[in-house]
């Protein structure tokens, strides 16, 4: 039997694979009735997602527009309830249509249950799609 990854590293072992641009094994670390939500979304961009499968079709193109190269800062906070994470961290890379540069800090609450993501609450700076270059997402809207 295989004993379930803890929340912090099973995000640490999400973080490895959207590096490495495994969009599909990034997929499986998903329940099947997870939920992501982007609490502060733009209008016109998803609040919420439901499922695996709309966290998969949502994530599908990513690499096609932002080529991740590294997460510099991650801070992982264990919170009082043993299954969920509070994530700090910042992502950078390039914008892949225009070649620019993409630097982005994101806090998420992620909620972890027998190995699998369930909740993940992604808390994202919206004012950044409007700066030149920022549609970094448009495609997955």
């Amino acid at each position: 039997m295989t004993i379930p990854m803890a929340p912090a590293e099973l995000y640490r072992h999400g973080l490895r694979l959207l590096l490495e641009k495994d969009i599909p094994a990034w997929v499986e670390l998903w329940d099947d009735n997870g939920v992501l939500e982007f609490p502060f979304a733009p209008e016109g961009w998803p609040l919420r997602l439901e499922g695996k499968a709309a966290v998969g079709a949502y994530m599908r193109h990513y690499p096609d527009h932002v080529d991740l190269h590294d997460f510099p800062h991650v801070e992982i906070h264990q919170t009082t309830v043993p299954e969920r994470i509070v994530v700090e961290m910042r992502g950078v890379g390039r914008l892949v249509e225009t070649d620019s540069p993409f630097d982005m800090t994101y806090i998420a609450v992620v909620t972890v249950k027998e190995g699998r993501i369930t909740s993940y609450r992604d808390y994202w700076n919206p004012l950044a799609v409007s700066q030149p270059g920022a549609d970094f997402v448009g495609a997955n809207r």
